[in-house]
């Protein structure tokens, strides 16, 4: 494993971590200034938004896993595609559910921080084999 792909890794289990706590501080050390989050019904949160989930009670993450994690490295530009697994609630709601998540890391200074979530729902493909 090349030392980008494992600090990239590094970074999303404590961005999972922070995640699963509700850790705003944290996860606002991990993203840059205009992060923004592709939700899974299409909606965009803007980095403040995003954290703002957390701040207001309105999300609650109970458990979060990110894994199946293929990382490709483009220099100062990282992309990982994973899993992403929540038992969460949002404004009172269950929201537990299974995504495929596209994470797009920049490298500034040194430090790899957080640009994007883009997040899909799982499902069956909507097409196969014809008869």
């Amino acid at each position: 494993m090349s030392a980008t792909e494992q600090q990239i890794r590094d970074l999303g289990e404590r961005w999972a971590t922070a995640e699963q706590s509700g850790d705003t501080a944290t996860l606002a050390s991990l993203v840059v200034d205009d992060f923004t989050l592709v939700g899974p019904l299409g909606f965009i949160l803007d980095r403040d938004q995003w954290l703002h989930r957390y701040e207001s009670g309105g999300l609650t993450t109970e458990k979060l896993v990110w894994d199946e994690v293929a990382v490709r490295d483009y220099g100062d530009t990282a992309v990982a595609i994973g899993r992403h697994t929540q038992e969460a609630s949002f404004q009172g709601n269950r929201a537990d559910a299974a995504f495929r998540g596209t994470h797009i890391y920049l490298r500034r200074d040194g430090q790899w921080l957080l640009a994007g979530i883009h997040l899909s729902p799982i499902g069956a493909p909507a097409f196969g084999p014809r008869s």
